[in-house]
């Protein structure tokens, strides 16, 4: 835009300085710097940096045949699977729920509210909460247990594996459940209102407008959740070591990739090289699991178009190359 000889599009580049000077320095530069000490063999501050002995690559082999990080990767995608599949079920449930026009619901803003309020609430909160709820041997949990005749005896919830699990599981859905809720009711409302009108004049019913006319036109906000859930997910940290606090037998039933890279890092020999060495791998894993995702919820009617024209495009500087040739040639 120009206003009396005067550019002002140099003040967009301006306002955009802070944003690159704090992703250079706080996002782009650790994850170099990390991936720069995995080749190392840094432990704690007082090692002198220098390439690994055993090799450059050491770290990372080291942490690929690693049966401790392989089975916190493991524990890693059971725990985010097992809270994501019945968090966004029931988001889109109730998300359809809050924008059905159709159901006069008394108070959608305030069970709005109440729905996300969890999701506030922090992680550490949330874990004295719950150790709280569920203590050993006197806790709320087992009294109620007890009283309803359910469990004769207390039961130490944090020192089984599956139970323990099932825990953080319900931790993570009860968390997380109503910011999906949030995103997906944004995602319906941009709908346009003639889609649901055409369904209804169709003879659709809500079953069905739900699948054939909400879910299709929602792929955009549903990829979005699924790629920063998978993110989220994969870097499940907090609630699984404060729920124990990093102790007892669970925490190896618990014990996330992240929770592993903490320890390694932070606890024992501080060993950062291992530590961002399996970062790298974390970071490498997500990158592809994201993409994949990409490639299977893209719109395959979009991309077939777009082959086309890609193909008519390369068809036509093909012909105008042999035009020009022949041209050349007769001349």
């Amino acid at each position: 835009m120009k206003r009396k000889g005067v550019s002002y599009a140099k003040y967009g580049y301006i306002f955009s300085i802070p944003f690159v000077v704090a992703f250079l320095l706080f996002q782009l530069y650790p994850i170099f710097y990390t991936l720069f000490i995995g080749f190392t063999n840094l432990k704690g501050f007082d090692t002198a940096l220098h390439i690994h002995p055993k090799g450059l690559f050491y770290n990372f082999k080291w942490a690929l045949t690693n049966d401790t990080f392989i089975t916190g990767v493991k524990t890693t995608f059971l725990l985010w699977i097992c809270n994501f599949i019945p968090q966004i079920s029931l988001a889109l449930i109730l998300a359809a729920w809050f924008t059905n026009e159709r159901m006069k619901l008394f108070g959608k803003g305030f069970f709005k509210v109440v729905f996300y309020l969890p999701n506030i609430i922090t992680a550490a909160s949330v874990a004295v909460l719950f150790s709280s709820l569920f203590y050993y041997p006197v806790g709320p949990v087992n009294d109620l247990l007890q009283k309803w005749g359910v469990i004769d005896a207390p039961m130490d919830f944090f020192n089984d594996k599956w139970s323990t699990r099932l825990l953080v599981i319900f931790i993570q859905f009860w968390m997380w459940y109503g910011y999906t809720m949030i995103v997906l009711i944004s995602g319906i409302l941009g709908i346009s209102p003639e889609l649901f009108e055409a369904a209804d004049i169709d003879g659709a019913n809500g079953l069905q407008k739900f699948l054939f006319v909400t879910i299709p036109n929602t792929k955009t906000i549903l990829l979005y959740t699924m790629i920063t859930s998978l993110i989220g997910g994969l870097q499940m940290f907090d609630i699984p070591y404060l729920i124990t606090n990093g102790h007892g037998e669970p925490r190896f039933a618990i014990q996330t990739a992240s929770v592993f890279i903490y320890n390694q890092g932070f606890t024992g020999e501080h060993n950062y090289a291992t530590a961002a060495a399996c970062s790298m791998i974390m970071f490498v894993i997500i990158g592809v699991l994201s993409a994949i995702v990409f490639y299977l919820m893209r719109d395959k009617d979009e991309a077939a178009l777009h082959k086309v024209i890609k193909a008519q495009e390369k068809a036509y500087r093909q012909k105008l190359k042999e035009q020009k040739k022949g041209g050349n040639i007769n001349g």
